[in-house]
């Protein structure tokens, strides 16, 4: 059986890695020029950590993370407002940037990534799926994978128009070296956020800073000058920003999205189906969209070796991810009011939570609380599993 996968993000290559382990030939496309270093700090945690410790990654995931000892609110003046001290010693949750996990993941695939490439068109018949790639060339396969991200072309060309939900607010992300101010943001998360807007920093080590910004704007036209409107929206909001948005690079450097959600009746057309964000994006605010890309090529992966039909295991993929998905995206929607507060009422209420959870005992419930029963997305069947660990 041969998988054409496109897009390698952290959904396509951890579905390569399983595939391959139980014999599939795969092949990737990607439709960016390079490995994409980019993107922001995740909290890395649940299923997909749950995924990521039975493909053995997490002594390397241990090595690239970054522990943050400590959330912290900051004023325009850089002072402490509220904040969490995280409890010592904790993995249940890994602060990893987002392209160190797919690295991890990549580093461990043996398929061919063609970059610069994606689906220009395919046919599907009763022996497979004819592709037709962006760069003129062509494939035969039993499986066309969509991983390819909100903006999915697989989805386009087998589903139509599906337009992800905007969900009111534009996101940035980038690095910068800088001893002094890695030095003074420390191994702390630090924060400010003022109505409809957040930006946040953390020292990632060897004098760099990651920064992330977040902004309320009903418009979902992303600017033609992204730098300048990060500029304009956070410059003059004092603590760290004007010294650090003097430095803002251009794309593809600097990342600049709308923050969205995918939300579809069918992920699967006959021998085509989607995974990762291309179908089950879930945000930002849920913050679990590595880990939810990461189970859903587990859970396909588990069910197209369980027997039966292509069709049937496609469907039985979907059920036992899509109620999961829905749950994570509604409480996704549901923390945009503390992520990113419009009033000030919200801001002064969230500084009273955190110095609730700061009580003795109060930080291992806050951390025990980010994912309640994520685990249920990947029991059932562990053939697929036992297969991997024996490889």
């Amino acid at each position: 059986m041969k998988a054409l996968i496109c897009g390698a993000g952290i959904a396509g290559v951890t579905l390569a890695w399983h595939l391959e382990r139980v014999g599939w030939e795969v092949e990737l496309v990607e439709r960016a020029a390079a490995f994409r270093d980019g993107g922001y700090m995740i909290d890395f945690y649940g299923p997909g950590q749950q995924v990521a410790r039975r493909m053995g990654l997490m002594p390397r995931l241990l090595d690239v993370r970054h522990p943050v000892r400590e959330i912290r609110y900051v004023d325009r003046h850089g002072r402490r407002t509220s904040g969490l001290t995280l409890p010592s010693g904790l993995d249940d949750v890994l602060s990893l940037l987002r392209g160190d996990l797919a690295r991890a993941i990549s580093a461990e695939v043996r398929a061919p990534i063609t970059y610069g490439t994606s689906v220009e068109s395919f046919d599907q018949h009763a022996d497979g799926v004819s592709v037709r790639l962006t760069d003129g060339t062509s494939r035969a396969a039993d499986l066309l994978v969509g991983a390819d991200g909100a903006r999915s072309r697989v989805r386009e060309l087998a589903f139509g128009d599906v337009a992800p939900r905007f969900l009111g607010h534009h996101v940035a992300a980038f690095t910068l070296r800088d001893a002094r101010l890695s030095a003074q943001i420390g191994t702390r998360y630090q924060m400010l956020t003022e109505p409809g807007v957040m930006a946040g920093a953390y020292a990632l080590g060897d004098d760099r800073l990651s920064l992330l910004f977040l902004r309320r704007d009903p418009d979902p036209a992303l600017p033609e000058d992204p730098a300048a409107a990060l500029r304009r929206g956070f410059g003059e909001r004092g603590w760290i920003l004007p010294d650090v948005l003097a430095r803002c690079p251009g794309p593809p450097e600097l990342y600049y999205d709308l923050v969205t959600q995918v939300e579809m009746e069918r992920w699967h057309e006959g021998r085509v189906v989607l995974v990762g964000d291309a179908c089950q994006a879930v945000s930002l605010f849920a913050g679990q969209g590595a880990s939810m890309a990461m189970a859903g090529a587990w859970v396909l992966v588990d069910e197209l070796t369980a027997g039966g039909d292509l069709p049937g295991a496609l469907g039985r993929y979907q059920e036992r991810m899509a109620p999961g998905i829905a749950e994570v995206q509604d409480s996704g929607r549901r923390f945009i009011a503390w992520m990113a507060p419009s009033h000030r009422w919200r801001i002064a209420v969230r500084d009273l939570m955190l110095r609730l959870a700061a009580l003795p005992g109060a930080g291992r419930l806050f951390v025990n609380s980010l994912s309640p029963g994520g685990h249920r997305l990947i029991s059932g069947r562990s053939h697929v599993l036992e297969s991997v660990r024996e490889d």
